[in-house]
């Protein structure tokens, strides 16, 4: 499998993940510690890749959304933004907001499918 259909399952296939270096117990940067705790904060279910543990990742998520830096948060198969953005909506209340509705989103997908 290519590695962008790859990162595409990843996002499509979890309502919120994170794609950071290290991971949400053991950080290997600041910026992905910051926007790891404000998910964690939330109190909401997400998954995470280490992208200093696949190369192909890591090389190739920046072309995915055309996003160059990380960590990416993904909220129901979009780009939310970097550190600073999640930061910014986890401030304000709407990080939390987000994160339980495309959880219900999902939810329900996974219903629907098994009738």
């Amino acid at each position: 499998m290519d590695v962008l259909e790859r990162i595409d399952q990843q996002v499509k296939g979890n309502a919120v993940v994170i794609y950071m270096k290290g991971t949400p117990q053991f950080p290997m940067c600041g910026f992905s510690s910051r926007a790891a705790q404000a998910l964690q904060e939330c109190g909401v279910p997400f998954a995470y890749v280490n992208v200093l543990a696949d190369a192909e990742i890591f090389e190739n998520l920046p072309r995915y959304a055309d996003w160059p830096t990380f960590p990416q948060v993904y909220i129901d198969g979009e780009l939310v933004g970097g550190c600073d953005i999640t930061l910014e909506l986890h401030a304000s209340g709407e990080l939390k907001r987000m994160m339980e509705q495309a959880v219900a989103k999902q939810t329900q997908a996974q219903a629907d499918e098994t009738g």
